[in-house]
């Protein structure tokens, strides 16, 4: 599971990196290229609902086995697209296929590793951010040697090989029960109980306010270091590998601490420290002041197996796939939308103001997390 979360995410952050190539390509400006990612990360969201329904009814393991394998022709789709249209129609299909993936590697390693579900469910996710942290750089290098289309295309024989391991090695199916046979009025009334629930609901407002940042720091931080800070493409993607090479540490430490101490203290410590980051990120220049500063942006990578844990273990077992699929598509749904808040305004001459916009949303959430309970 955490090899085909390496590689389902890891490729999706390798949009960021190829963005410059992918606008010299087609001609786009940073609007277009904020709503290329919105549309990446919209159709990923609209897909984790169906997905969490189909792992309930299917089993997980056949669920992941299935999203990794069709990604394969998702993303030869897009490196042939040969205009904007169909490099947009490929994308929303390779971000619908990839939501497959994200609602059932959640439930499957609650179902596997009760006791330890954070810290099991936090290394799968530094994993993802193991893959962040190499394939952007090695997509940028083989870019700008050949071809963007290169750098993406050489996650084909990654999946397949991911598809192959997930069937000969994951349980099919690790939920014993499920409500969601057929999804009658009586069990949409339950699902929704459920979610709404006061813990559910305040975990899942804090999740929608990060999410929104998460999508728009790191769908154009490299470009925002190319254009404002001045660094080299080279550079700005290293730096991008480093960003997410942190959180391979702050994942699996905040999965950790909520396992031991709950989700109250460690889920504000990272939320101060992303504040504090974005605030001083516009304020900062030169290399090694920005290396400084990624590290407590970092706190955005390492939220989510608080946020993420304490929603999986909070809902029951019967409706968790659908329960948890009906959240993410939610919150996805909504930060989608935030890098094309930010591409237009950047294209408006407001780059760093829109960090300090994403500063603003943060505290929002931080003063909400003093509701947070420990126990859901």
């Amino acid at each position: 599971m955490a090899a085909g979360w390496f590689f389902s995410l890891g490729v999706r952050m390798v949009y960021p990196v190829l963005l410059p190539h992918i606008r010299t390509t087609y001609g786009m400006n940073l609007s277009t290229a904020g709503l290329l990612l919105t549309a990446l990360w919209l159709a990923y969201a609209i897909g984790q609902l169906p997905g969490g329904v189909l792992a309930d009814r299917v089993g997980e393991g056949r669920i992941m086995m299935i999203s990794s394998l069709v990604s394969v022709g998702m993303i030869l789709l897009i490196v042939t697209a040969q205009s904007v249209v169909l490099l947009f129609v490929a994308t929303i299909l390779f971000g619908l296929t990839t939501a497959l993936y994200g609602v059932a590697r959640f439930t499957s390693l609650n179902h596997l590793y009760p006791k330890h579900d954070g810290a099991a469910i936090g290394m799968t996710m530094g994993a993802g951010d193991m893959g962040n942290t190499l394939l952007p750089p090695i997509a940028a290098f083989v870019a700008t040697v050949f071809a963007w289309q290169y750098g993406l295309g050489m996650a084909v024989p990654m999946f397949a090989l991911t598809a192959i391991g997930l069937w000969l090695f994951v349980p099919a199916k690790t939920s014993e029960s499920t409500a969601v046979d057929s999804m009658s009025t009586d069990t949409i009334r339950y699902i929704y109980s459920e979610i709404m629930q006061p813990s559910i609901l305040v975990m899942a407002t804090i999740q929608i306010l990060i999410y929104c940042v998460w999508q728009a720091l790191t769908g154009f931080y490299p470009t925002y270091l190319i254009e404002i800070k001045g660094l080299h493409p080279t550079t700005a993607s290293a730096l991008f590998g480093f960003f997410f090479a942190l959180g391979v540490v702050v994942k699996p430490l905040s999965g950790t601490a909520y396992d031991r101490f709950g989700a109250q203290k460690p889920l504000r410590a990272m939320l101060t420290a992303l504040m504090l980051g974005l605030i001083a990120l516009p304020l900062v220049d030169g290399f090694w002041s920005i290396v400084l500063v990624t590290i407590p942006l970092s706190g955005v990578l390492g939220y989510s197996a608080i946020t993420l844990t304490f929603m999986t273990g909070g809902l029951p077992e019967d409706i968790q796939n659908t329960g948890l699929g009906t959240l993410r598509t939610t919150y996805m749904a909504v930060g989608a939308l935030s890098p094309t808040l930010v591409g237009t305004l950047a294209d408006m001459d407001y780059f760093d103001e829109a960090f300090f916009l994403l500063a603003g949303l943060t505290l929002v959430a931080l003063v909400i997390s003093l509701r947070v309970t420990s126990d859901y």
